[in-house]
């Protein structure tokens, strides 16, 4: 394991620390008894990076197609692809908003705890619903196809 840093001496030299976290590396940080690490976003961008979505769709009776994220149980229903990818991403949005307000009672939850890589990835691009859609792709039946 890497050097584990004190918070009083972090405390002290906190410009320093949040210079040697952004430009060079990641730190874990011991207060007390607990212990966190402290990523520069292009670090967490990174570790996050392979928590991508797919949404099943399938189109329904009426013409209009339901997609449902096969990670968690968010879906909803619109009249056409691109209408339905944009409402996939702001239920996305807006669950993660949910998520990070509620955190202890959706992270302490076994069915939940593990959305938390993808409602994070998601809140820290939630000001831009092109980059959320990026994050997952459609499944259409059995056939896979990316978007």
């Amino acid at each position: 394991m890497q050097t584990i840093l004190k918070s009083t001496d972090v405390r002290k030299e906190w410009g320093r620390f949040i210079d040697d976290v952004t430009r060079n590396k990641p730190a874990i940080v011991k207060r007390n008894r607990d212990l966190f690490a402290v990523f520069s976003l292009e670090q967490l961008d990174l570790i996050l990076s392979e928590y991508k979505l797919t949404a099943q769709v399938e189109q329904e009776e009426d013409g209009s197609y339901s997609g449902v994220f096969n990670e968690m149980d968010l879906m909803t229903n619109a009249s056409d692809i691109e209408s339905l990818k944009k409402e996939l991403a702001e239920i996305l949005i807006e669950y993660s908003e949910e998520y990070m307000n509620e955190f202890k009672l959706h992270y302490n939850s076994l069915n939940r705890r593990k959305h938390f890589p993808y409602v994070y990835r998601v809140s820290l691009i939630s000001d831009d619903i092109e980059k959320v859609k990026k994050l997952f792709s459609f499944t259409y039946g059995s056939e896979k196809k990316a978007s």
